[in-house]
């Protein structure tokens, strides 16, 4: 499941790279603003603040707004200009939503994590292991927040509970996305972000959570059926099918084809 996971990634990244490379692009000025803009503004720091939380909620809606369009990608479909306005629209709640629990996130990370960190007794010492390994899980997680928004559900109770339990159903898989991501976003930084960059990550989890839910609908399916054991050659067959072989020759001179 894993090899097919990054090689129709693959093929939908390279099929969709100047239209992913804007919605990048789109992202890299993003985010600039709540990078750069502050230092501009460093003797008005209230205005510098309100720009960094400004710019913050702008590049997680834009975040939102991206999971949403690409999804169509992984259903062999594409998206225009139109549908990620429409997007960002609909995105509000959610990226309100990854505000507040990214907020709580740094809050654990930079303000609770080095104060018992700091203690130095057995009961600081404690509690940091714990701050630790909830960081550790609010992160495994969180990779699954997007996808849910664009595949299952939109109330923010429900994508926070099957965030978790996906993870707790999926931790060596989890874990296989996050390492997998980090690889992406060290290479991205070679192709200036552009390429796979922020909307490959999104495009590769939704494909993930896509293709993992096969699972779960053929779990549903069979309720007597060892959870170890999943028919993953029979459940992607179609998908297998979809999204065929290609040589080098065709990536390079897909026209020739």
């Amino acid at each position: 499941m894993i090899g097919f996971l990054i090689k129709k990634t693959f093929f939908d990244l390279w099929d969709n790279l100047f239209r992913l490379a804007i919605v990048n692009l789109g992202f890299i000025i993003s985010a600039a603003i709540p990078i750069l803009l502050p230092t501009v503004l460093a003797d008005i720091p209230l205005l510098a603040l309100v720009v960094i939380l400004a710019g913050t909620f702008w590049c997680i809606l834009y975040l939102v707004a991206t999971a949403l369009s690409v999804k169509s990608i992984s259903d062999y479909g594409s998206f225009g200009y139109a549908d990620f306005v429409k997007n960002l629209k609909e995105g509000l709640p959610t990226a309100l939503l990854i505000f507040i629990t990214a907020g709580f996130w740094f809050l654990l990370a930079y303000v609770a994590l080095p104060f018992y960190t700091k203690l130095g007794t057995m009961v600081g010492l404690f509690a940091a292991s714990l701050v630790f390994w909830t960081l550790v899980i609010l992160l495994m997680a969180f990779q699954y927040l997007l996808p849910i928004r664009a595949r299952l559900d939109r109330k923010a109770g429900k994508i926070l509970k099957k965030s978790f339990i996906l993870f707790f159903d999926n931790p060596l898989f989890s874990i296989f996305l996050f390492i997998h991501n980090l690889i992406i976003l060290v290479l991205s930084f070679f192709l200036a972000f552009l390429a796979p960059g922020p909307a490959g990550i999104l495009l590769f989890l939704d494909e993930a959570l896509r293709l993992r839910l096969l699972k779960y609908d053929w779990l549903e399916a069979h309720p007597e059926a060892d959870r170890r054991h999943i028919p993953w050659e029979e459940l992607l067959a179609e998908d297998r099918e979809k999204t065929g072989t290609r040589s080098l020759r065709s990536f390079i001179f897909p026209w020739k084809d």
